[in-house]
């Protein structure tokens, strides 16, 4: 019996992942726990969580592995203050120090932080180190259904790489080609995000949000002086434009003499042209990943395609590639930023260290974060004075099911937290989506957000063919689809003003519980379709234990909290316990 243990840390969004025997036993981010957003500190209570929950300590890991190699980022941060010289002085006297001091010893860091847990001082201290752009490759490829399959992934930085094509096929990966640092679409996104007004690392959701409010009429501008796109997909940044390789900033004052426009201040009011150059940025995406994947395709001859870094997350890129791109088949790590590179570096362990064979699974499901049991979910909410009942299946699905076709809003909390950015049926927020103007308020009542942000929607697997233009299935959220017509006019608040919905199929076998929502959901109303959104607010990461949800819960407009078979109706609480949600601005 062989356990591995995958961390990624110390850049944003820590996670940790447990393999036994090459199966993935638990995986989660240390956000979860610590209510950080993002957090990026060693996964300390994410590792205790997986080790308590499975009766381990770390005397019974037989490898850990980092997910990246920080020495040679160190080197990358290095020479580019170098090449960038004299410019590249700001940035090395703000970035050197830090690293000196804390990462460039991170091998240190990692081995105390793990000699510390519970049994740490027995651990055989067999500590490897992946490199970034593998993990996210086999992060991507792994657990896909393909034997083998082309890889392609795209980030902001790893050591140097940006941007890399490779060939999976059984337990091996063979990278083809690559670009380096500063050359990043990832870094490109979000240079532009922070020119809007947005949060690096967590607004590009909102800058694809917002594009399809506008016109890309800045496309042949980003073209014509930010970015030089070549024929086979490979492309250079004009760093002219660009700060993030010599100072602690993403752009220069040039990007608002191009776009002639100042910034945008956070929080300002968003002006047509923000939204314009939202749809500009967009449309030069879809352009460059149709491109990367024709190319993609003709060098390594698969007809399978995976797709891994954060960059893959772009659902509106990332559609175009399944329905327009040259492959057959195309799947996503639904973690596919740096926190899912912590599975993919507990795979390299399995795959390419140990070389143990691959077995090819089917049906992969993200479900492999904290659940807790009736006892516990009954415990913690005694102890916040909640007022609840026990309901038994049948009745569950019934009493929620009408409370939605009535028009409430039900947080929707059962069994393993979701392991990667989208809730998926286990701590969720649902409404009705045949409800008018439920966008608008659904944002800014509930979630604290903006309002032009969009909602994706639950369906059943049986029916989603009826109401969008797919064929199969999109368990995980991580393409968009084209409404059918008259469809925008039946469930409004789930198609975006583009006609386009980031869709999660919903089967028996993938998500049983919520598979009977749905079905009785359909009985009720004729709609096989639910809002479903994730279970936090603004500034906030997705819930995670029943005292998380009671929280959110209390200090929104939700109208029931579902846990496990516990239901809470807000009328019953104690008004005490509500007070202003007072979020924070991410």
């Amino acid at each position: 019996m062989t356990y591995i243990l995958g961390i990624s840390a110390f850049y944003h969004d820590s996670a940790a992942v447990l393999l036994k025997d090459g199966k993935i036993v638990a995986a989660i981010q240390e956000e979860r726990f610590s209510r950080i957003k993002n957090d990026d500190r060693f996964p300390k209570s994410a590792i205790q969580w997986m080790l308590a929950d499975n009766q381990l300590t770390m005397e019974d890991i037989d490898y850990v592995i980092f997910y990246e190699k920080p020495f040679i980022k160190f080197e990358r941060i290095l020479e580019t203050c170098i090449r960038f010289a004299p410019k590249g002085y700001e940035l090395f006297c703000q970035a050197i120090p830090v690293w000196l001091k804390d990462k460039i010893f991170q091998k240190v860091s990692i081995t105390r932080s793990l000699t510390e847990l519970e049994g740490g001082k027995q651990w055989n201290k067999k500590l490897l180190f992946s490199e970034h752009h593998l993990s996210h490759c086999a992060a991507a490829f792994y657990p896909s259904p393909f034997t083998s399959a082309a890889i392609l992934t795209i980030d902001g930085v790893g050591e140097w790489a940006t941007t890399t094509i490779s060939v999976g096929h059984g337990e091996r990966i063979e990278r083809i080609a690559e670009l380096s640092f500063p050359h990043s679409l990832g870094m490109l996104y979000s240079a532009i995000t922070a020119f809007l007004g947005f949060k690096v690392n967590s607004g590009e959701y909102k800058v694809m949000g917002l594009a399809p409010y506008g016109q890309p009429i800045y496309a042949n501008v980003i073209k014509e002086h930010l970015i030089d796109i070549k024929a086979d997909g490979s492309f250079h940044l004009n760093m002219h434009f660009f700060r993030f390789a010599t100072e602690l900033r993403m752009y220069g004052s040039e990007l608002a003499k191009l776009f002639k426009i100042p910034p945008r201040t956070p929080e300002s009011k968003l002006l047509q042209e923000h939204m314009d150059i939202a749809a500009s940025l967009q449309a030069v995406t879809d352009d460059l990943f149709l491109q990367l994947a024709d190319y993609v395709k003709r060098i390594t001859g698969q007809t399978n395609l995976c797709l891994g870094g954060g960059v893959a997350l772009n659902c509106a890129a990332t559609g175009k590639v399944l329905k327009s791109g040259p492959f057959d088949r195309v799947w996503i790590q639904p973690a596919a930023g740096d926190a899912g590179s912590a599975l993919g570096a507990a795979f390299i362990c399995q795959h390419l260290y140990l070389k143990q064979p691959r077995i090819v699974q089917d049906g992969y499901m993200p479900y492999l974060g904290a659940a807790f049991n009736q006892e516990q979910i009954q415990n913690q909410l005694e102890r916040l004075n909640a007022k609840y009942t026990l309901v038994a299946d049948g009745k569950l699905f019934i009493q929620t099911a009408q409370a939605l076709a009535e028009g409430k809003i039900v947080a929707w909390m059962q069994g393993s937290a979701e392991f990667g950015p989208r809730a998926l049926g286990n701590r969720s927020i649902l409404a009705d989506p045949r409800v008018a103007n439920l966008q608008r308020d659904l944002n800014l009542k509930i979630k604290y957000r903006e309002s032009f942000r969009p909602f994706a929607p639950a369906i059943l697997e049986d029916d989603v063919g009826d109401w969008f233009d797919i064929t199969g299935s999109s368990p995980h959220m991580n393409f968009i689809y084209q409404a059918k017509p008259g469809v925008a006019e039946q469930v409004p608040s789930v198609i975006h003003v583009d006609g386009t919905a980031r869709l999660q199929t919903v089967s028996k076998v993938g998500n049983e519980k919520f598979y009977h929502l749905l079905q009785t959901f359909k009985s009720i109303t004729n709609c096989p379709m639910l809002v479903n959104t994730s279970l936090n607010v603004r500034g906030e990461p997705m819930v995670l234990s029943p005292e998380d949800a009671f929280n959110c819960f209390m200090n929104t407009g939700i109208d029931l909290l579902v846990i496990g078979n516990i239901v809470l109706l807000k009328t019953e609480q104690d008004s005490q316990l509500y007070k202003k949600y007072h979020y924070a601005l991410d």
